[in-house]
């Protein structure tokens, strides 16, 4: 376990020695709870908080609270683990006999459509069925190792920590755990800096931090920033209020970094990464007022991908959320990658948020480059234009039945009408759009363990 130095409990600041630290129960958790209430494990049909409604759950943990009595931790069978909740035994409606199984994902669609479960599929019909649909795969289908490794996640994980948190102006309720350091880990409420990510557990210690912060914005090199005005913009780039991007080492910054990795898991069931931030680069993206830079989300990517992989993690924290945020994001790890001469792709597993925006992404970079193009195009020639990878080409063209398979190879069998119709489908959605102009962005080369810009 990893646990702060002594003489080193400055809070917001983490000390590790590069192994993953576990949290211990709260004072609350520890108490024992009486006789006559119900186990963990059993199904129940109890009355959500956030809507009011009864949900099918399973009890995953129990309490005795001070002032509510007993309380169950509850993960509801048909929704995401980011609504899973302690509630009140008043909460509890009945005891119901079963509770079906889903992924490890715990969404919704980890249930089947029953006109699916029916019918026989191929095993690539069944990963093209579990892509469409988000699906996570159920822990047995999972090899045996990783079977371990998420049973372990599954338990590290169960129960939601920190409820709550305050950055900026805004108050956030979370979605998972996250390893933050005790005390912190324990606090229903933590108030974190927006401007070096340090957390703390009391208002007053970080309106005094606030007093003597003099850091405005991420500590990087400012790559990118929105046009100040409409009128000189090209089409689409301007926003307001402005965004800017920064682009920090995490090798440079490494509290920093850790501290937004911690930020992240909040809102980021399956990251994994927390301290070791060195071979990272992290692109943060940033509301720009008189005040200085909020933080709005942010994408990592390593600075030598044996993959190839453009991006490793992604998050918009919720009050961005449905802004265009996140599909900017995605397009500007792909803008870094024409700087890089290079195709790229994100890190596998993605999310169902993850997934969802990236093949809005790559649908409408796909359609536009198949609409502005006079003459046909082959799927290397899409893969050049736009730098995103040939096989995510495919499965976003099979998507949109816009590919056949001919003769051993991928033919885009598609009309100028057809793609207008897609394209007037996707239209009403939020898009950001990138000047390459105002890019300011030299690769780094990476060597054994060292890395250099160069300019190209």
């Amino acid at each position: 376990m990893v646990q702060q130095r002594k003489g080193q409990e400055e809070e917001g600041v983490i000390h590790t020695n590069g192994t993953t630290l576990t949290s211990t129960e709260s004072a609350s958790q520890r108490q024992v709870v009486p006789e006559g209430t119900l186990e963990i494990g059993t199904s129940v049909m109890c009355t959500a908080t956030f809507d009011n409604q009864e949900h099918l759950g399973e009890i995953i943990e129990q309490r005795m609270d001070s002032k509510y009595g007993v309380m169950y931790y509850i993960h509801y069978n048909e929704l995401d683990k980011r609504l899973d909740e302690w509630i009140t035994a008043s909460n509890v409606v009945s005891v119901a006999k079963s509770l079906p199984r889903v992924g490890s994902g715990g969404s919704a669609s980890g249930l089947e459509d029953t006109s699916m479960q029916n019918q026989k599929m191929t095993r690539r019909q069944k990963r093209q069925y579990a892509e469409i649909n988000h699906l996570s795969p159920s822990v047995e289908e999972l090899p045996p190792l990783d079977q371990y490794l998420e049973k372990e996640h599954q338990e590290k994980t169960k129960v939601k920590n920190v409820q709550v948190i305050e950055l900026g102006r805004h108050e956030i309720d979370t979605w998972y755990f996250s390893p933050y350091p005790e005390p912190h880990a324990s606090c229903q409420k933590l108030y974190i800096c927006e401007y070096t990510l340090k957390y703390f557990r009391k208002k007053k210690t970080l309106l005094r931090h606030m007093a003597k912060c003099t850091l405005k914005c991420p500590p990087g090199d400012e790559i990118y920033r929105s046009p100040a005005r409409a009128g000189t913009a090209l089409a689409g780039t301007y926003t307001n209020p402005q965004i800017s991007m920064f682009e920090v080492d995490g090798k440079k910054a490494k509290v920093y970094c850790q501290n937004l990795c911690l930020l992240s898991k909040l809102f980021l069931d399956h990251k994994t990464l927390y301290y070791d931030v060195d071979p990272f680069l992290f692109y943060v993206l940033c509301e720009v007022d008189k005040d200085g830079h909020h933080v709005v989300g942010y994408f990592s990517k390593e600075k030598d991908s044996a993959e190839g992989n453009n991006l490793a993690c992604i998050l918009i924290l919720p009050p961005y959320q449905r802004k265009g945020y996140g599909r900017f994001l995605i397009a500007f790890s792909y803008e870094l990658s024409k700087k890089e001469g290079r195709v790229g792709s994100p890190e596998r597993p993605l999310s169902d948020l993850g997934a969802v925006s990236y093949r809005s992404y790559w649908t409408r970079v796909i359609l536009e480059t198949l609409r502005d193009c006079k003459h046909s195009m082959s799927i290397k020639d899409i893969s050049d234009r736009t730098s995103i990878r040939t096989e995510d080409i495919v499965k976003t063209l099979e998507g949109l039945s816009l590919i056949k398979y001919w003769k051993g190879d991928h033919i885009i069998s598609v009309t100028q009408k057809i793609i207008d119709e897609h394209l007037r489908t996707i239209s009403s959605e939020k898009n950001i759009e990138i000047d390459p102009s105002r890019l300011r962005y030299d690769p780094l080369i990476v060597t054994h363990h060292s890395g250099k810009r160069v300019h190209m």
